[in-house]
């Protein structure tokens, strides 16, 4: 009786996505779903912080990661929307997802499997650094400044990042950006010196990459927060003020510098 009891929830959870899929409604283009998926992550993360669950420090660094993912998506407009086959014959296939996943738990499924011990997540960590030095190992091989030596650091920056090593994924993408310069390399250095508080460093390599890519909205958007974190409001309303200027009226990160200006004191 249990099994059927979530058996039926699960199907009456499908019931809006069968309505939907019926009456389709005009598509979203790339840009407006994703300015309306960022909208309701901030909107999130303002609930967690008002619920006590994340303090300042946190909330900044989660709504400075989701402003790095709007500004970083194309500014593409909306598109009409198109009818599909699949809208006629999904609602009837519907109620078999459950019914499938129910099937695969019973044939599958282990209810009584603790989590991971502290001694399984240690050996998990150990096969994470085994990789990590295997890589620097290969980068020692390589022939220094070459191109794949560059793409080499840059993923050893992103591990090392995944990792919590902030220090060292600043060291490796500094070196890859010393090779040549990317603007987008660039912003994720600048955020992660930003997230770490080396707000010196992040106005320096500011610096350097604007006057290589003054257009780049990214760039522009983290030089206000850089003095927006260093507790320098008037020049952080300066840069975002400016960037608003020259944005376009339906660019999906627009909103996200409004709501910026309108947070400094």
């Amino acid at each position: 009786m249990d099994w059927l009891l979530k058996f039926g929830l699960a199907l009456l959870a499908l019931v809006p996505l069968v309505i939907v899929l019926w009456r389709p409604g005009s598509a979203r283009g790339r840009g407006a779903a994703d300015l309306a998926l960022y909208r309701a992550q901030l909107a999130e993360l303002d609930r967690e912080r008002a619920a006590g669950r994340l303090d300042e420090a946190a909330h900044a660094a989660a709504v400075l990661e989701v402003q790095r993912r709007l500004l970083a998506a194309p500014a593409t407009g909306s598109m009409p929307a198109r009818p599909s086959r699949s809208a006629v014959f999904l609602p009837v296939l519907l109620p078999l997802v459950p019914a499938a996943a129910l099937g695969l738990y019973l044939w599958h499924g282990k209810p009584g499997l603790p989590a991971a011990t502290f001694a399984e997540r240690a050996v998990v960590a150990a096969e994470d650094a085994q990789i990590v030095n295997d890589l620097r190992a290969r980068l020692e091989l390589l022939q220094p400044n070459s191109a794949a030596a560059r793409e080499g650091l840059m993923l050893l920056g992103t591990a090392e990042r995944a990792r919590g090593d902030g220090a060292a994924a600043a060291e490796a993408w500094t070196r890859a950006l010393t090779m040549r310069f990317d603007p987008t390399l660039a912003a994720e250095l600048i955020e992660l010196q930003i997230e770490r508080q080396d707000f010196a460093a992040a106005d320096t390599l500011l610096r350097r990459s604007l006057a290589q890519a003054p257009r780049d909205p990214r760039l522009r958007f983290l030089s206000g927060a850089v003095a927006a974190r260093a507790g320098r409001a008037a020049d952080a309303r300066a840069a975002w003020t400016a960037l608003l200027a020259d944005t376009p009226p339906d660019a999906p990160w627009k909103p996200i510098v409004e709501r910026a200006i309108a947070a400094l004191p």
